[in-house]
């Protein structure tokens, strides 16, 4: 099975035992409670990870290289590579964040500017039968 039937038959599945048509739903407080618990996971990660490469690891890998023993360049090339690792991880978040955060906003401005353009000069409430042309 490919990928496309695959995901064909997953989103069949998924709209007919909810009921629903919908591809995906997410409401406001949805993207708020991913964005903030992604900004939770990097706020942590940035705490509890060595990204800076001062902590014991560093420490051990320069007093091997120091004696002249060959586990200090290989223990300063796991440092490095942890650190790269973690500073990906973190960047992901920071993005997953952030977009979530955009999206939020943006979708309240466009909620606001359709609001405001289904609305008379005078403020009242468009008729839903002018609501009803823009639908056809």
């Amino acid at each position: 099975m490919t990928f496309d039937e695959e995901w064909a038959a997953a989103k069949q599945s998924a709209g007919s035992a909810g009921g629903s048509s919908y591809d995906l739903v997410v409401t406001q407080d949805d993207l708020g409670a991913v964005g903030h618990e992604a900004f939770v996971i990097h706020g942590d990660l940035r705490k509890k990870t060595d990204v800076a490469g001062a902590g014991a690891t560093a420490r051990a890998a320069a007093e091997c290289s120091t004696r002249n023993l060959a586990m200090g360049p290989e223990l300063s090339a796991t440092l490095s590579t942890w650190d790269s690792q973690v500073k990906t991880v973190l960047q992901m978040y920071a993005h997953i964040s952030n977009h979530l955060d955009y999206s939020k906003k943006a979708h309240a401005n466009d909620d606001e500017a359709i609001a405001a353009s289904m609305r008379h000069r005078d403020g009242s409430a468009m008729s839903v039968s002018e609501i009803q042309r823009y639908v056809k």
